[in-house]
């Protein structure tokens, strides 16, 4: 699927023809566990679209399957029917083209920040210049250069996600698939990790899917929203985020974004009455 858009300067003239295709897609997702003769379905035909450059978030209550569909889009999982496509191929397990960003802190915790920022280099056997040219870039991103030669246990939780993501990106994949990457921090480590992740995002344009049951962290990241219902998980709704692409704290401020906010709130509110209900 293609789409052709046209941008605009200030005075309505055309300045360039950008193609956005999908990067994503995952059609009419089914996941049933089976444990002997229970079967309990966590996801419920569930569609999604990405496109690529797109910052995607995941939004809904715990347990509604979207770490599942998460670990699907990175080859981790499969589904139980249904079919996952990046680039216009059926995705069958992980791929260099998809970096992962768990919740839990995955550095090694006997190498160095710069050493696990280098990790995946060194498997491509990448020249130690190249690598080392690499992971300087990704250091002085996350602001951790000071830190290049410190271990994992030297470091706070925040600075461990920071060097987590510079791991991912140094890899340069095309998709960067974060699980609550940021739900074990304090609130104002957590905002400082929101802005930076938006910053991140603005300089190097990957394609990012992000899980979070936090509706504030999904509206000021995203550009789009997936709002999912309770187990089993379906789409209850696409939302789309007009906000600046430019982002600050103080836009949480904003009567723009509150009224994102609120209407996210009211849906997942709406969907679990509806679920008690049944």
């Amino acid at each position: 699927m293609t789409e052709k858009k046209i941008k605009k300067d200030t005075t309505g003239s055309p300045l360039e023809a950008h193609v956005a295709s999908s990067k994503i897609r995952a059609e009419h997702i089914d996941k049933v566990y089976i444990s002997g003769k229970k079967s309990t379905k966590a996801i419920d035909d569930v569609s999604i679209d990405i496109q690529d450059n797109d910052f995607v978030c995941i939004v809904g209550p715990s347990g509604c399957g979207k770490s599942t569909l998460l670990r699907m889009l990175a080859g981790l999982d499969f589904p139980t029917a249904g079919k996952i496509i990046v680039d216009d191929r059926a995705v069958t397990g992980p791929g260099p083209d998809r970096g992962m960003v768990f919740q839990t802190y995955t550095l090694f915790p006997w190498m160095t920040v710069e050493d696990n920022i280098k990790f995946g280099l060194k498997l491509k056997r990448m020249s130690k210049d190249e690598q080392q040219k690499i992971a300087d870039r990704y250091l002085d991103i996350i602001g951790l250069k000071k830190f290049a030669k410190s271990y994992p246990k030297e470091l706070s939780g925040g600075m461990k996600q920071r060097v987590a993501i510079a791991r991912a990106l140094a890899n340069q994949p095309e998709v960067l698939l974060m699980d609550e990457p940021f739900g074990a921090l304090d609130p104002h480590t957590k905002s400082m990790m929101q802005l930076l992740m938006r910053e991140i995002w603005e300089t190097e344009h990957p394609t990012v899917v992000f899980i979070t049951h936090d509706i504030d962290e999904a509206a000021f990241l995203a550009d789009k929203i997936y709002v999912m219902s309770a187990r089993p998980g379906k789409v209850i709704k696409e939302v789309n985020v007009y906000l600046p692409h430019k982002r600050r704290l103080e836009l949480k401020d904003t009567p723009e974004f509150i009224q994102i906010r609120k209407g996210i709130n009211d849906l997942l509110y709406s969907a679990n009455q509806d679920a008690e209900e049944e």
